[in-house]
């Protein structure tokens, strides 16, 4: 797991609050919904609003929601191809 991916997982955990689940449980490759780390849709829109507070990146629809969503590498790629913005404090 990258640096990168590490602190978007820990942001995750925090965020989503998942007791138990340390950065190192969650395999990056692995699905974040269903048998992955098993959020359901709830958690999507928790999860849309963990990375808009703290990349500032919206997550337009749910077709881009879907693919940005699909793991913590997947999520990874698409913050980093946004174009950057100053988180929110």
């Amino acid at each position: 797991m990258t640096p990168n991916q590490q602190q978007l997982t820990q942001h995750i955990i925090t965020g989503l609050n998942l007791e138990d689940v340390t950065p190192a449980d969650i395999d990056p490759n692995a699905p974040l919904f269903g048998e992955g780390l098993g959020l359901d849709s709830i958690d999507a829109l928790e999860l849309a609003v963990v990375v808009e507070r703290i990349y500032g990146i919206r997550i337009p629809n749910m077709d881009v929601g879907k693919q940005a969503f699909a793991s913590i590498a997947a999520l990874d790629a698409f913050i980093a191809s946004q174009p950057p913005s100053a988180p929110k404090p």
